[in-house]
């Protein structure tokens, strides 16, 4: 942006490039209205010579603003200077999680699911709304200082209404390191889609590396189509059974293998977090050994439970999700659950039960002097 025009409409005033992609350049501007701090993304300008382009990014900037979550960006406004076209977003003071894992990863497994479920909840919230975000990756996903999740660039959203099952495309949403298979080959994304990417970055989060790596593209998407994942525990021996499960399982080259929405992803992130802050608080202070949690619900399919759409500034953390942080479990293979007393655990002969059948045993031994008898009768 040249220094002579650093007014967008006589209003946002354009103080520095923050960053930049494909389809724009991300500046720090002040809105000069308002008097706050606000992020502009403006199209570079060989994409404004496509009027259909234009129009669709139209209709999905509106589609992006009536998003309000408190793990989504907010967009404020959307406009154009000439030949300029802008989104004019909340400004967050952070880092993006890409920068986050370069500079801390590997993360412990208490960290990556704590940003896991808060991302599952934005994307969630979008799915409810009809959107999938279709470019899920660290880049777009903003973490502030105290650890709240803002994901970015709805920018490429598709509306589920116009996305028709088998439908290919020339076109390929998504980033390579990060898109699904159905992506890769070509399809139109889903939510499963987005499920999907959430699952390449959480890997990177507890692995500190991507699961695929690749000299070109091509090769890329060959490797989400066809080859399976690594095993999260090579690279990061913290990481449980259960959770390692769990990535492996939203990794799935089919859409069906995976959860079907975001909504539904959190929801088993939450429920193993709770089942192994409930197991561990009271294992640890015995010695004894916590079990894996949640293991036998992986591949069940979970029930449909919307959450509750969050309130834009109300709260701090993604409304219908908690995210305390508790002690994770960090069970040995193959360990067992220990059996508590009063749950049938008890070892040796049920002798009620047994009295019970000698009892029924000799109902039937005395019926059959009577049954003898009738027979008699009718055989004279």
């Amino acid at each position: 942006m040249s220094n002579e025009a650093p007014l967008l409409n006589k209003r946002y005033k354009l103080l520095s490039p923050i960053g930049q992609g494909g389809m724009a350049v991300v500046h720090k501007a002040q809105d000069l209205s308002l008097g706050r701090l606000v992020a502009v993304k403006i199209l570079r300008e060989n994409l404004t010579s496509d009027p259909e382009f234009l129009a669709r990014f139209q209709q999905e900037a509106r589609a992006a603003a009536n998003l309000a979550h408190p793990s989504i960006v907010t967009v404020h406004d959307f406009g154009r200077d000439g030949g300029r076209y802008y989104i004019v977003m909340e400004y967050i003071e952070g880092k993006d999680l890409k920068s986050l894992i370069k500079q801390d990863g590997p993360f412990p497994p208490e960290r990556a699911l704590d940003l896991s479920v808060q991302i599952c909840a934005g994307v969630g919230y979008a799915h409810r709304a009809g959107l999938v975000h279709c470019d899920i990756k660290p880049q777009n996903i903003l973490v502030t200082q105290d650890s709240r999740v803002k994901i970015t660039d709805f920018g490429i959203a598709r509306a589920l209404a116009n996305v028709h099952p088998g439908e290919t495309t020339d076109v390929v949403w998504g980033s390579p390191q990060y898109y699904s298979p159905e992506q890769a080959a070509g399809e139109h994304p889903t939510p499963a889609s987005d499920v999907y990417s959430i699952g390449v970055v959480m890997f990177e989060m507890l692995a500190g590396r991507l699961p695929f790596v690749a000299a070109n593209q091509q090769q890329l998407a060959l490797m989400h189509l066809r080859e399976e994942p690594p095993r999260l525990s090579l690279f990061n021996p913290q990481v449980p059974e259960t959770l390692e499960r769990i990535v492996h399982k939203v990794l799935a080259k089919e859409p069906s293998a995976r959860y079907r929405t975001a909504d539904q992803m959190g929801r088993i992130l939450i429920s193993y977090r709770q089942q192994g802050e409930e197991m561990t608080g009271a294992q640890v202070a015995s010695g004894a050994t916590p079990p894996q949690p949640f293991a036998a619900t992986l591949d069940k399919p979970q029930p449909k439970a919307g959450l509750a759409p969050g309130l834009s500034g109300a709260t701090t953390r993604p409304a219908g999700y908690a995210v305390s942080q508790p002690a994770m479990p960090h069970a040995a293979p193959g360990a067992q659950p220990e059996m508590a007393s009063g749950d049938g655990a008890e070892e040796g002969l049920d002798w009620i039960a047994l009295a019970l059948g000698f009892v029924a045993f000799m109902a039937v031994i005395g019926l059959i002097p009577f049954w003898l008898y009738i027979y008699s009768i009718y055989t004279r």
